[in-house]
């Protein structure tokens, strides 16, 4: 390791960071439809259809799409640290099980 920390807390470091990362875009994520309808309903008593056409062609509904797949993209990042550590803890116990049986030569 490069900072002297065992493998099992770099994981546990990423798997906290990456668990609240992959929340805050499994919010968004779910959230769009009841923010699709807020932003309906402040356009008054107008037809579904054009209310929607409206806020989708909106800076505020581009804002959230861009902050809901950034979040995902954070999440993402992170997961693949996770696997990146994993992979790397696999590669080390396959050094040592080697290094052990060439000792044994």
């Amino acid at each position: 390791m490069s900072d002297n920390r065992p493998i099992s807390e770099e994981y546990r470091i990423v798997a906290k960071k990456w668990v609240d990362a992959d929340s805050a875009a499994n919010m968004l994520e779910e959230s769009k439809s009841a923010f699709l309808s807020q932003l309906m309903i402040e356009h008054g008593d107008i037809a579904v259809s054009k209310a929607e056409l409206l806020v989708k062609g909106s800076g505020q509904w581009r804002e959230y799409i861009e902050k809901m797949v950034t979040a995902r993209k954070e999440a993402n990042l992170l997961k693949v640290q996770l696997k990146y550590i994993e992979m790397k803890y696999h590669e080390w116990q396959s050094y040592n099980a080697t290094r052990r049986a060439e000792m044994k030569l």
